[in-house]
């Protein structure tokens, strides 16, 4: 019988990419904390309408990429494509609007139909942070700096640059895209057939075009910078004087964008060169639409996401496995005392393990094949002394240890 195999855009975490990946979840939650968030956990799917209408009827998300089905009763749900809708809607649904602040932390897998590539798969997982109900700029900044402090703690920080941009204010938006429009639509037959149709529905996103066609033609493109209000261009000036007191080098790109009538001010991406293609590993910006969009008031929100698979790919090398001790009893008389040291051990926070069958080359050969740091051998007559054997499988030095000091010995 063939074997089945994963689904295409999925894997197995096992052995070191299960580590990698929990090094990451845990560096972030540990960094969170200190910031002041708190973790939230989120449904895997949700109604449709919860993605349809925050990314955009349009969006390449909503049109090509969702994992979207029709349940027993009829409702059509998706599986998250992404955690900011989700949690916003959370946030309106369970009666927080009227509790603000709000910092939360969360990680998870996503669902996107695209194509697999390096860093790239459809399910994915993301850790999250989103800042509701500050409009300061001050709040932008701390949010980055929580994501590089992140960056940092991993190891990879020196492998990443911050680049930031604003969106402005809505005044700043509408005076920026009928710039755009008008620029654009004087190069309409050279642009690509995707930029042609984004002209008309949303011209910001011709900005993100990655087309050979574009390219050329985005080199000359209009910034945003002699549109902004005074307003819009004094909070771009407090955020970047924040991330300069937090300590977060940064450089501008004015090519950062968010093609959605929600975002707004600050945008920014954290990106290397180090993987190719896939270059951005932790990206975000200012949302001060969407909690309105899911039926709430409306609310200042900042966030970003970052994808596990990516910074789990930068680290410079696997979290080693945490080596156990393996408890082996000579014989069957002292199983039930080597169980008894097994649980004070495993209480203790140790990882222990215990070799039940076999004689005492097998139990020890076993011990060895699992990577045991030490073996606490019990015999009969050690168990009558109330001791035991303790043996460093590295070194090979055993000696004779009181059982009431082996958790000592071995912290």
């Amino acid at each position: 019988m063939t074997p089945i195999q994963p689904i295409r855009g999925t894997r197995d975490l096992i052995g070191e990419d299960i580590r990698r990946h929990r090094q990451v979840i845990e560096t972030a939650r540990r960094i969170t904390e200190t910031y002041g968030f708190e973790e939230w956990v989120t449904p895997i799917f949700e109604d449709t309408r919860v993605f349809s209408r925050t990314l955009g009827d349009t969006s390449d998300v909503v049109t090509k990429e969702m994992y979207t089905f029709a349940d027993r009763s009829g409702e059509s749900l998706t599986l998250r494509p992404e955690a900011t809708a989700g949690i916003c809607r959370a946030l309106v649904s369970n009666g927080l609007t009227q509790s603000l602040p709000q910092k939360i932390f969360f990680s998870g897998p996503m669902f996107r139909y695209e194509r697999p590539q390096k860093g790239r798969y459809r399910q994915f997982h993301q850790i999250d942070i989103e800042l509701i109900g500050r409009s300061h700029p001050l709040a932008d900044a701390e949010v980055i700096a929580c994501g590089f402090a992140i960056l940092e703690a991993l190891g990879v920080a020196g492998e990443i640059v911050l680049e930031i941009n604003t969106l402005g204010d809505t005044e700043s938006r509408n005076a920026y895209r009928a710039a755009l429009v008008s620029y654009f639509a004087a190069h309409r037959d050279a642009l690509s057939v995707e930029s042609r149709a984004r002209l008309e529905r949303n011209p910001l996103r011709i900005l993100d075009s990655k087309e050979p066609a574009d390219q050329e033609i985005l080199a000359e493109a209009p910034a945003i910078g002699p549109h902004l209000t005074a307003n819009a261009a004094a909070f771009y000036e407090g955020v970047k004087e924040g991330l300069t007191r937090f300590g977060v080098p940064f450089r501008e790109n004015p090519r950062i964008v968010r093609g959605l009538d929600y975002y707004s001010h600050t945008a920014f991406e954290f990106v290397t060169t180090h993987l190719g293609a896939q270059g951005t590993v932790m990206a975000g910006g200012r949302y001060d639409g969407l909690v309105a969009e899911m039926g709430g008031p409306p609310t200042p929100a900042v966030g970003w996401a970052a994808g596990i698979e990516r910074l789990a790919m930068l680290l410079t090398e696997a979290p080693p496995a945490l080596r156990p001790v393996a408890v082996v009893p000579v014989s069957a008389a002292v199983e039930a005392a080597s169980v008894d040291i097994l649980r004070r051990l495993r209480a203790a926070g140790i990882r222990a393990e215990m070799e039940y069958q076999g004689n005492l080359r097998r139990r020890m050969e076993r011990a060895n094949r699992i990577g045991a740091r030490a073996a606490v051998i019990l015999g009969e007559d050690d168990m009558a002394r109330g001791a035991v054997q303790l043996k460093d499988l590295a070194s090979g030095a055993q000696e004779e240890v009181p059982v009431m000091e082996l958790v000592g010995r071995l912290l």
